[in-house]
């Protein structure tokens, strides 16, 4: 539940790892903290580290059409459990938002049920079928102000339509976010990595060169077009390597990868556990290395969750027939502390450009991703480093239990998230 208070003192934090400090949250905006009135709610933070809130850059809120799977509520619930206080609503919903209206209901959902502010993601085709542009200039100008285009689920595989998108957005600084997955390599039947596993278990499979050539076409597209893109849910070495290419040419590219691309291996599909099956696929062990490293040196710009809640006569069937997608909201940055910081490879300002300050940027949300100072927006999010817990799917604020992480030990890093000022969760 979200909790609003005059005023919220949080004692005793270490701001990013760099000290500690207090923090005082007043009217929605960092305060003072010699200002505390005697009244002012105090929060022990002794032996907890500070970040800006987080921000997911690819949440699949599924409301409105499919609210036996999730509703925005429970996601942004979910959202806060995790530490963030702003998610983007990826279009692929029923209806598709690819219409100024559409992101408007979106949009107006969030502020009325939203634990976390929601932004939505407009579709770049119309219906997601690739063949004709959706309203991006409407969605763009009207009060929702989309910034970021996605037909997530759905490869915008047709060039020229890819080139058009670019160079439409590139008038309202938009971002064309690609789900980079060639169709006609990967297959409609594909559903697992193509490798050693997949031809052992006779399931059809996506090669890595799927996702790899898509980059390679699109980077050189945003070069031709001067444009902004944005790579969804990196799970390959090669992709890494195109993506530093790019970089290396200055082409205006930023990439994300999802937490479970960098723990999670095909290994899990040999269960045939319908949880492990996720569109792009889980990877061998090789991939998963090239993921960890390109997150620690910058190549991949930022961390986002892809969660995609599943009702379950969706998911619970055998695996060549099940949804695609896992959940994500809650446990992302304990996967990030699993695998990035626990082992040294991330400090937690590297933490807070990952997961907040630069997915605001690539959203263009100027009230996220903010320095923890007086006079700015009081997004927060407060950090255990230490807690660990067995994760149980059966306590999640989502409606769906495809949590992949079931059963495992993870670190349980949330101690309490604020939102605009307001408690929207505390542990």
């Amino acid at each position: 539940m979200t909790i609003t208070t005059t005023e919220l003192l949080v004692t005793g934090a270490d701001l990013l790892g760099r000290g500690r400090a207090d923090l005082l949250i007043r009217d929605g905006v960092f305060a003072d903290p010699a200002t505390a009135g005697p009244g002012a709610e105090r929060l022990d933070a002794d032996g907890l580290v500070a970040l800006p809130g987080l921000v997911d850059l690819h949440t699949h809120l599924r409301e409105p059409g499919r609210e036996d799977a999730e509703t925005v509520e429970t996601g942004t619930l979910a959202a806060a459990r995790g530490g963030f206080t702003a998610v983007l609503a990826m279009a692929n919903t029923s209806p598709v938002t690819d219409t100024a209206e559409a992101a408007l209901h979106v949009a107006a959902l969030g502020r009325r049920g939203g634990h976390a502010e929601v932004v939505p993601v407009g579709a770049v085709s119309k219906g997601l079928a690739g063949a004709e542009l959706a309203e991006l200039g409407l969605m763009a100008r009207s009060e929702a102000a989309v910034r970021v285009f996605s037909d997530d689920g759905h490869c915008v595989s047709d060039p020229r339509l890819m080139r058009r998108a670019l160079e439409y957005v590139r008038a309202f600084d938009g971002v064309i976010a690609q789900h980079a997955q060639d169709p006609q390599l990967a297959g409609r039947e594909a559903c697992c990595h193509e490798g050693e596993i997949s031809g052992r278990l006779g399931l059809p499979g996506w090669p890595a060169a799927a996702e790899a050539t898509i980059v390679a076409r699109d980077v050189q597209l945003a070069e031709l077009t001067r444009s902004r893109l944005h790579v969804c849910h990196v799970s390959t070495a090669e992709t890494v390597d195109v993506l530093r290419w790019a970089k290396l040419r200055g082409i205006d590219v930023t990439a994300e990868v999802a937490p479970h691309h960098l723990l999670l291996t095909t290994d899990e599909v040999q269960g045939y556990d319908p949880t492990f099956k996720v569109n792009p696929p889980l990877r061998p062990a090789e991939h998963v290395a090239a993921l960890r490293d390109a997150l620690s040196d910058g190549t991949i710009d930022a961390v986002a969750t892809d969660h995609a809640p599943h009702a379950r006569h969706d998911k619970e069937h055998a695996f060549a027939e099940a949804a695609f997608g896992m959940l994500g909201l809650e446990t992302a940055l304990a996967v990030v502390v699993e695998t990035m910081v626990n082992p040294g490879r991330l400090g937690w300002e590297q933490v807070a450009l990952r997961m907040s300050t630069v997915p605001a940027h690539i959203a263009r949300l100027t009230g996220q991703g903010r320095p923890l100072s007086v006079g700015e927006p009081a997004n927060l999010t407060l950090v255990d480093p230490a807690a660990r817990r067995v994760v149980d799917r059966s306590d999640s604020a989502s409606l769906s239990r495809n949590n992949p992480w079931h059963g495992r030990e993870l670190p349980d890093p949330v101690a309490a998230t604020v939102w605009a000022g307001s408690l929207t969760y505390r542990r």
